[in-house]
């Protein structure tokens, strides 16, 4: 149950720039883009690479990204040698893109670091960040890191962006491929993030300076592909997909840690995958999400937009546990994330979650809720797919009243989902009422929620609220209408309201904030293994296309 707010290894870092062709894959129903080609086509011209900073001692001629991204053309690479890269290629943004195309090499030697010059990499001193121009009122507006702004065929890979913050004009995105923020129609198209760390040192919440989203996809209608990347210490969410009916992306082999959400997924759905991940130690793992102002069209919905009886939006095999940290950074509204979560569809309908291992989650290892968004008309498509001034029938109005007052704004029924098949261990450590493994927090629906092969390995039967959800007479049969135990469903909604906002009617007991704590950012993570593969012959990579004598050993 969330509310959003208002969203080292000496080698070389390539930014490629280009109206790229697109490869793409397919699993599952959901398309993956895959990285943007540098292949020239007969009588078009030959591809210049574009050099920033210093290589093996052979210096480049641009000192910095965006001036290289500036003067790049269709089908042109920007390399980029080790270093920190202290950009402010745009008042809210280090590197703006306006341009097709950027790629990045080296991931722990190029250093897009948002503070100041002299500090160090990705300094925690207060004195080292730089949050943007002021606005009017003397605030500082933000800023990003690396934005991709409206532009389609973009390959962001191997770097690090670091201690980009928020400020009175939002931002605080470190990579963020924005196809129109806030607008509610798409803007972008294909994209790809890869081989890429994002994170921050730095958090000050009293003023509003924080890092928000790590790796960022917004308004975007695919194919996109954010792969083998590794986020942290972010107040809102370490990856983020949202606004999009049909996203048609897949997230893969990603690593969240210590952040409000591991991943968030504001009205995102469609073909849509988060599989083969890990996500720890943040207040909750993974969270899509319905809100009826942000990031519209609202809502979150799962189905295939050419067969809507279908799922295709997929949560799979990844790898959730030790979702129980109540000192990551957080701001606004997602300091309301359940903690002790690690799986929670919050107002979204017709997800599939299956065949993960879901373990060591305090509260409960998957959530199902309906979503009582309480903010008032802001957009003009407010509260699509939901009801406005929602009244719950009794017995549900009473609780709901004394919380609400008469009427619920705007109400999201969560159903259609679908949590088949997985592992479930050692959830429901906080010992609450209602705390276990699955859990099923909605109204009465014509449509259920089904639960249905899921084990606990040592224990047979996972735990659940209410009680037997995995009984077909139950919520173990999808399909059915869904009739819950009115005195179960309010314990589970109360103690769903008291782990995300400490509003404990019933009482309960979770892990309250006490000092953020940051984690240190990661200097050895995996990057590609030929960072020169591909690229034209020029004298950083002077053995010419493809050769994987360049710059590393191997195939990426």
């Amino acid at each position: 149950m969330i509310l959003r707010s208002s969203a080292a290894v000496g080698s070389l870092a390539v930014l490629f720039l280009a109206a790229c062709g697109q490869r793409s894959t397919e699993a599952s129903g959901a398309s993956a883009s895959a990285s943007a080609t540098s292949a020239s086509h007969q009588g078009k011209p030959k591809p210049r690479v574009l050099r920033v900073g210093t290589y093996r001692g052979v210096k480049g001629p641009y000192s910095t990204i965006q001036a290289a991204v500036d003067a790049a053309g269709p089908g042109d690479w920007v390399l980029v040698g080790p270093g920190e890269y202290h950009e402010t290629g745009a008042p809210d943004s280090g590197v703006l893109i306006t341009t097709p195309g950027i790629r990045g090499l080296d991931r722990n030697g190029v250093i897009v670091d948002g503070t100041l010059p002299g500090h160090g990499a990705c300094s925690a001193d207060s004195a080292a960040q730089n949050p943007g121009p002021l606005d009017g009122s003397g605030v500082a507006i933000g800023r990003n890191g690396i934005q991709v702004l409206e532009v389609d065929g973009v390959s962001i890979e191997n770097l690090t962006a670091c201690n980009f913050l928020s400020g009175s004009g939002g931002n605080g995105n470190e990579i963020w491929f924005n196809g129109g923020d806030g607008s509610g129609s798409i803007g972008m198209g294909s994209y790809r993030g890869a081989y890429l760390t994002a994170s921050s040192t730095f958090f000050h919440g009293d003023s509003g300076y924080v890092a928000q989203y790590g790796i960022f996809a917004s308004n975007a209608s695919g194919p996109g592909t954010i792969e083998e990347s590794y986020a942290s210490n972010m107040a809102d969410s370490s990856f983020y997909v949202g606004a999009c009916r049909d996203c048609n992306a897949v997230l893969r082999r990603l690593h969240a840690q210590n952040s409000a959400l591991g991943f968030s997924g504001s009205n995102a759905g469609g073909h849509l995958v988060i599989e083969d991940s890990e996500w720890d130690h943040n207040r909750t793992g993974i969270l899509p999400n319905s809100l009826a102002n942000d990031d519209p069209p609202s809502p979150q919905d799962g189905s295939c937009p050419d067969k809507p009886g279908r799922s295709c939006t997929l949560i799979r095999r990844n790898h959730v546990h030790d979702n129980n940290n109540p000192n990551t950074p957080a701001l606004g509204l997602t300091a309301g994330a359940p903690v002790g979560t690690g799986i929670d569809l919050s107002g979204g309908r017709n997800n599939t979650v299956r065949d993960n291992l879901v373990e060591n989650n305090g509260a409960w290892g998957v959530l199902v809720n309906d979503y009582p968004d309480p903010t008032g008309p802001e957009v003009p498509a407010y509260c699509a797919g939901g009801v406005v001034d929602f009244e719950p029938p009794p017995p549900y109005d009473a609780f709901f009243g004394a919380i609400f007052g008469p009427g619920v704004p705007c109400y999201f029924h969560a159903f259609g989902n679908r949590i088949l098949d997985n592992r479930l261990m050692a959830n429901g450590t906080f010992g609450n009422d209602t705390n276990g493994d699955l859990a099923n927090a909605t109204l009465p629906y014509p449509t259920n929620n089904c639960f249905d092969g899921n084990v606990d390995p040592g224990a047979g039967a996972p735990t659940t609220a209410p009680a037997d959800l995995q009984d077909p007479s139950v919520a173990g049969t999808c399909g059915a209408s869904w009739e819950g135990d009115p005195a179960q469903v309010m314990a589970l909604f109360a103690q769903a309201l008291c782990a995300a906002y400490g509003l404990c009617p019933l009482g309960g007991t979770y892990p309250q904030p006490t000092q953020v704590a940051m984690l240190p950012i990661p200097r050895n993570l995996p990057g590609m293994k030929n960072p020169c593969k591909g690229v034209p012959r020029n004298p950083w990579c002077d053995d010419g296309e493809g050769d994987d004598r360049g710059a590393g050993n191997g195939d990426d």
